[in-house]
């Protein structure tokens, strides 16, 4: 009892031991073989989205001038939001072993298919991995349209402040602007002055899927549709993929910049996991399983389900706080979370960290 009262007072032994649980969760999770490879998933699986991506466009062509374009413009955003995940997955270098072939995958995926700039991308989510909600760190919660911190809020005037008064409101309209963002986003990565050898390939693939895209939409339809189509789709686009990130960690504690937290806390304490079936699975790229995808990074998405179990055990033997909401609830969480720093500036240090490591 004393060796144990001494380790709790001896903050490298103490560091030591948090360090400790999560090799031996690690441990576990390689012994039962759950970090193998899915190769035939996910080849089913992009066949599928391909094959879905060219059916969407037969279906434009045979429409012709119709105002039923906009129900592929609803379906085009729906596949793509499918590809953006699987390119999320080969980003993470879930697919292959070889990290070369995962990162063409992503970059094909995302470039030739939807758009975007998977280097870009990729970049911005390695550093929210390594410190997700840690101020000054991770860059999704940087100071942008929404505030994340009273801090921020406190900094706004005029139009700014009003917006930020009522931001937890107005966050599933801001998303439909979130698909254009992620757009224009991309396209300044890639073209600017310092772009690797790679990034200006991938420029080239990006560019010229977005201006054939636009090609297409203006000269086989009349502007009104085509403007129609084109709106339609980047904000249904928008809200399915900022849907599917938004409950992850929105509303979660904020860590102070300078504070150092053990590996398993870091990811476990700042991220909630969304409730429900094989639907929410789809519908959200298993990014509702984020507890184990910040643990295991490059573990198979359809091998996240499995595990889960494990981890939750895990982390409620060690004490570790495990969230877990519905989908709904974490709907209201965020909208709760953003108006209080817009309305009421609530303290978000609120972490469970701070009294953990005080102890």
């Amino acid at each position: 009892m004393s060796q144990l009262l001494a380790e709790d007072h001896d903050p490298l032994r103490a560091q030591h031991r948090h360090t400790n649980l999560y090799t031996d969760l690690l441990r576990t999770v390689r012994e039962l073989g759950l970090l193998k490879r899915r190769r035939g998933y996910y080849f089913i699986r992009i066949g599928l989205v391909v094959a879905a991506f060219i059916g969407v466009w037969v279906g434009f062509g045979l429409l012709g001038n119709s105002w039923l374009q906009l129900l592929m413009a609803g379906a085009l955003a729906l596949v793509l939001t499918q590809v953006a995940f699987l390119s999320h997955d080969s980003a993470h270098r879930q697919i292959f072993d070889s990290a070369h072939w995962n990162d063409w995958t992503a970059r094909l995926l995302a470039g030739g298919l939807v758009g975007m700039s998977a280097s870009w991308w990729r970049s911005k989510h390695s550093r929210h991995h390594q410190a997700p909600n840690q101020l000054q760190k991770d860059p999704d919660i940087d100071i942008g349209v929404i505030a994340f911190t009273p801090e921020h809020a406190g900094r706004r005037t005029g139009f700014q402040a009003w917006l930020t008064r009522r931001q937890g409101w107005l966050f599933f309209p801001l998303l439909t602007l979130e698909g254009l963002s992620l757009y224009v986003a991309s396209v300044q990565h890639l073209l600017r002055r310092s772009a690797t050898k790679v990034e200006r390939i991938e420029a080239a693939i990006v560019v010229s899927r977005l201006a054939a895209y636009l090609t297409v939409l203006f000269l086989l339809l009349p502007i009104g549709k085509a403007g129609a189509f084109l709106g339609l789709q980047l904000a249904i686009f928008g809200i399915c993929l900022g849907g599917s990130f938004a409950p992850n960690h929105k509303g979660m504690p904020l860590v102070p910049a300078t504070m150092k937290l053990d590996f398993l806390r870091r990811q476990v304490l700042m991220s909630r996991n969304i409730r429900g079936g094989v639907f929410t699975d789809f519908a959200m790229g298993s990014l509702n399983y984020q507890i184990e995808h910040h643990l295991f990074p490059n573990m198979p998405s359809p091998t996240l389900r499995r595990v889960q179990p494990i981890v939750r055990e895990y982390c409620e033997l060690h004490g570790v706080k495990y969230t877990e909401v519905s989908l709904l609830s974490s709907y209201r969480i965020v909208v709760d979370y953003l108006n209080n720093v817009g309305l009421r500036a609530r303290d978000p240090f609120e972490c469970p960290l701070v009294a953990t490591y005080r102890g």
